[in-house]
């Protein structure tokens, strides 16, 4: 019998999503970066990329080539930006002054 617990799946575009955020939000000095506004960056940017689960260390090599392709990474830019934007316009605690 196979044991769900020992599955190992990995969403690919979750990990490029996390490593772009810190270089994207340089940009956008204005912008909440607390855990709360960056999760909701994170989020939000993840809902609109098609998710690329991967299973192994091939898969994730394979993936890792992929962003090498400049559509690939421009989908991924633009994603994380409409989020900032979101979360700019609308954070979900008040802004400090």
């Amino acid at each position: 019998m196979n044991n769900i617990n020992n599955i190992k799946v990995t969403n690919f575009m979750e990990v490029c999503v996390k490593e772009f955020l810190d270089e994207i939000l340089k940009k956008y000095s204005d912008v909440c970066q607390c855990d709360q506004c960056r999760s909701d960056i994170a989020a939000l940017a993840l809902n609109s990329l098609p998710p690329k689960y991967t299973t192994t260390d091939l898969g994730e090599i394979y993936s890792k080539t992929k962003l090498l392709e400049t559509q690939y990474r421009a989908d991924i830019y633009k994603a994380i930006t409409q989020a900032v934007e979101c979360v700019r316009k609308n954070p979900r605690h008040e802004i400090k002054k």
